[in-house]
């Protein structure tokens, strides 16, 4: 095949239709456009989107309402104040801390935040920790276990997740 010999799909192409040019040309008199009204006027136009009076699409919606990311991960918030519960010296993991009441559920994932004072001698394991909390509870000569959950690609890229040197379990 050459370029000279292309030529489109059959059928894809059609000449268009001269209109007003008779009734037995089938496009005569009003030519497609109806008998009277706004469209059978010459340069007749709209705006984009109008409805024909009606309240547009555009102006319908509710405007600034933000969106909902469907990928968020809701995590439970656990304050190192709240550890202060636990015996030293223990493991605090999901188990514990939903026994202690301090979490209600036991799927979802758990962050543990700085807040709320220092926190006893215990080791814990949730899913992430902030800088400050792990430094906390490493001041007071714990140990902070990142358990394997729900992170973002980016996140999962980036290391460990804000704490500092974080063993994992």
């Amino acid at each position: 095949m050459r370029l000279d010999e292309l030529q489109p799909a059959k059928g894809s192409r059609r000449p268009r239709k001269r209109v007003g040019r008779g009734i037995s040309a089938g496009g005569g008199k009003t030519a497609g456009r109806g008998q009277k009204g706004q469209g059978a006027r010459t340069s007749w136009s709209l705006p984009r989107g109008f409805e024909g009076g009606q309240m547009p699409l555009t102006q319908r919606v509710p405007k600034l309402r933000g969106f909902y990311n469907r990928f968020r991960v809701e995590y439970q918030v656990v304050n190192c104040g709240k550890l202060g519960r636990f015996e030293p010296g223990t493991v605090v993991d999901l188990e514990a801390l939903r026994a202690a009441g301090v979490v209600r559920h036991a799927v979802r994932p758990v962050k543990l935040l700085a807040g709320g004072g220092a926190p006893p001698k215990v080791t814990i394991r949730v899913h992430r920790a902030s800088r400050a909390a792990v430094a906390a509870v490493e001041a007071a000569g714990g140990t902070v276990e990142l358990l394997a959950g729900p992170e973002s690609a980016d996140q999962a890229e980036s290391g460990p997740a804000e704490g500092g040197q974080v063993s994992e379990p």
